[in-house]
């Protein structure tokens, strides 16, 4: 039996949110700012599906996403539907001339494993990993702010 984990981070982007929206749903570009995942291909048959490949520290992951809920400007949910058990939200406000974009990722680890990495230091590198791909998110929509 498995546990899962969650964790929620945010950062607000002095961005339109047509411009955040834009860039965070090209999923193929995620590599850019996230710094765990090596790459993201869109299914040309069914864009609904992903194939994502997480890359760290020798540790090498794949999986297959299935978008479930998109309301554009709004929200993106996912789930996977086979290698890494994942699932997440990705949700954007709207502030006028900046977003706020809040992020929130949950995964499978087997049971009393779990709860042990997650207390000890798992649930905290995560979380600071997934802080950190949303500030260089920020930095890369401002960057495009500018040079659009």
């Amino acid at each position: 039996m498995a546990d899962w984990l969650d964790h929620t981070v945010q950062v607000e982007v002095e961005a339109p949110i047509e411009r955040v929206w834009g860039l965070w749903s090209d999923l193929e570009q995620m590599p850019k700012w996230m710094k765990w995942i090596d790459s993201v291909t869109i299914q040309p048959d069914h864009p609904d599906l992903s194939r994502w490949k997480l890359a760290s520290s020798g540790f090498e992951f794949s999986w297959q996403s299935r978008i479930t809920k998109l309301v554009q400007h709004q929200i993106m949910q996912w789930e996977s539907v086979d290698g890494l058990p994942n699932r997440g939200a990705i949700r954007f406000y709207d502030r006028g001339d900046r977003s706020v974009v809040k992020l929130t990722v949950s995964y499978a680890i087997p049971g009393i494993l779990g709860k042990v990495m997650d207390n000890l230091f798992l649930g905290r590198l995560v979380e600071s990993t997934l802080q950190a791909d949303l500030n260089r998110f920020r930095d890369y929509a401002l960057r495009a702010e500018l040079s659009g």
